[in-house]
């Protein structure tokens, strides 16, 4: 199967011009042959790249609320159709989609923000979507706390996909509620940044004798609007790389088999064999012949959290 990661930036907290440049890669990645695309965390509508330089954890900051609620107005809402282009070039593709979104759900009342994963299938269908279970550092500053829906595999060809977003990917324990999943290929996302892709994709690939897509996006000077409150502090010189991408696809044995793509925009593309994941497995399966769960087991919670429980009356 041939698979690809779309190194992209965004128009950084526009939504609905970054979607356009989303189904643009889409149609890109399908007119090649590839019948999955990943894309980078937070893609739609951005990174909250301003955080850590515009004194985000300052209390009560009129500033940060500005930002916030800007924010929040260019985030998904799936419930409002927000993906639907997404879902009708996957669609017309007959691609696989794992896109990493900024989204803010009805289900938990509409105002807060989870960094997620959507999978759309080959025929357009969301199939999944994982939010975050454990923001890192200064993203909990803007970005809640997901639950364990997302943490399951879905079909794609002989393979079985499962996805992490970024540090997420340093859980032993999440990682290994995938490979009970029986996930043959991993999606990791990122914001973008080479020394966080190369080196874990490889080990995790080689953990799980598994294939690893490590996606990046990229942030750069010229894809921050101009009228971006406070600018002037995100970027602070010329031609700025905030980060540089790195996207990069590792094999079963845990070698690289493409990418890393540095500081710019393109497909990072590979085609992978169904059966050098089987012949790894033959000495070491994580979730097979190799784990001993009289010894050792893993219990996972994968019902979406939720304030409330509503009990309305009939009629």
């Amino acid at each position: 199967m041939r698979v690809a990661i779309a190194q992209t930036a965004p128009v950084f907290l526009r939504r609905e011009e970054t979607l356009e440049k989303v189904v643009a890669w889409i149609e890109r990645a399908a007119e090649g042959g590839c019948e999955l695309v990943a894309f980078g965390e937070a893609l739609v509508p951005g990174y909250p790249a301003w955080i850590e330089r515009t004194d985000g954890a300052v209390f009560d900051s009129a500033g940060q609320k500005e930002l916030f609620a800007h924010y929040a107005t260019e985030a998904v809402v799936i419930e409002d159709g927000h993906l639907e282009q997404v879902c009708a070039a996957a669609r017309k593709g007959r691609c696989r989609v794992v896109l990493g979104f900024v989204e803010r759900p009805h289900d938990r009342g509409g105002k807060s923000l989870y960094c997620a994963s959507a999978f759309v299938d080959e025929l357009g269908e969301i199939r999944s979507v994982h939010r975050k279970l454990m923001p890192t550092y200064e993203e909990r500053l803007t970005w809640s706390f997901g639950d364990g829906a997302g943490l399951v595999t879905h079909p794609a060809g002989d393979f079985n996909v499962g996805r992490l977003l970024c540090w997420e990917n340093w859980m032993p324990l999440a990682r290994a509620a995938l490979h009970a999943a029986g996930e043959d290929i991993h999606v990791s996302h990122w914001p973008g940044g080479v020394h966080n892709t190369r080196e874990l994709a490889c080990f995790t690939a080689r953990e799980g004798r598994s294939y690893h897509l490590a996606a990046s996006c990229v942030l750069r000077d010229q894809d921050i609007p101009a009228d971006f409150p406070q600018r002037e502090r995100v970027v602070r010189e010329p031609n700025e790389v905030l980060y540089n991408g790195g996207s990069c696809i590792a094999g079963p044995t845990g070698e690289l088999v493409a990418g890393p793509l540095l500081d710019d925009e393109g497909l990072v593309t590979a085609e992978l064999d169904f059966t050098l994941v089987l012949a790894e497995r033959q000495n070491f399966d994580p979730a097979g012949h190799y784990s001993r769960p009289d010894v050792l087991s893993l219990t996972v919670d994968r019902r979406r959290q939720a304030t409330a429980s509503w009990r309305d009356p009939a009629g």
